[in-house]
């Protein structure tokens, strides 16, 4: 991405992969070619993000396979944090472990108190090969937790157990797009900072998307 362009911008709106995708089970691959496909790819990160009203999305939420991440979520003092991670590796995660209403755009309009620590450090590179470190608490901790946890294959409901698992599994099962493999969500305005939907939670009515 140029300096000063707009992420998403230059990005086109791809189809979500939706929960019972192999694409979001398998871990992702290390990436070795810094190119124009590359940029590419953050750019229709940004894109489809933005479209589906996230706060983040992981290359393999779009059925690539590489560990590239984007996001444009805010902590909890509401600064706001635009960016992107490519080989991310959570360096810490750490403070206190708190229940949080979460969701995912794999599983849209489905959410869960899930725990995670209220901070966390992950290092990787941009789009260029530049080594970057992304701090982060609170919601936006969550989110980087939530991202990565993708690259590795996983999804928030692998943090849930008993009766809260057990309700996200039978609210899939009974989902609209329940048989589908796939999602396009509605355009809307690249590059404004999105909120993604929420229902009260601890200590924030916010979710990760």
């Amino acid at each position: 991405m140029r300096n000063g362009a707009i992420p998403g911008s230059r990005g086109r709106v791809r189809p979500l992969r939706l929960l019972g995708d192999q694409a979001l089970r398998a871990p992702c691959e290390e990436v070795t070619a810094f190119d124009a496909a590359l940029a590419g790819l953050v750019e229709d990160l940004f894109a489809t993000m933005y479209a589906a009203g996230g706060v983040g999305l992981a290359a393999n939420q779009i059925g690539v396979g590489l560990r590239v991440f984007v996001y444009d979520c805010p902590d909890d003092e509401e600064r706001r944090h635009l960016g992107h991670v490519v080989n991310p590796r959570t360096v810490t995660a750490d403070g206190v472990t708190v229940r949080g209403a979460e969701g995912c755009l794999s599983l849209p309009g489905i959410e869960a108190g899930t725990p995670r620590f209220d901070r966390a450090v992950v290092e990787g590179v941009t789009v260029t090969g530049e080594p970057v470190r992304v701090e982060g608490s609170g919601f936006f901790a969550r989110c980087l937790q939530h991202e990565c946890d993708h690259l590795d294959g996983g999804l928030f409901l692998d943090r849930l157990d008993g009766l809260r698992r057990r309700r996200v599994l039978w609210a899939a099962r009974r989902a609209p797009w329940a048989h589908q493999r796939t999602s396009f969500r509605g355009a809307q305005n690249p590059g404004a900072p999105m909120r993604s939907s929420t229902r009260a939670s601890l200590p924030h009515s916010r979710s990760v998307r």
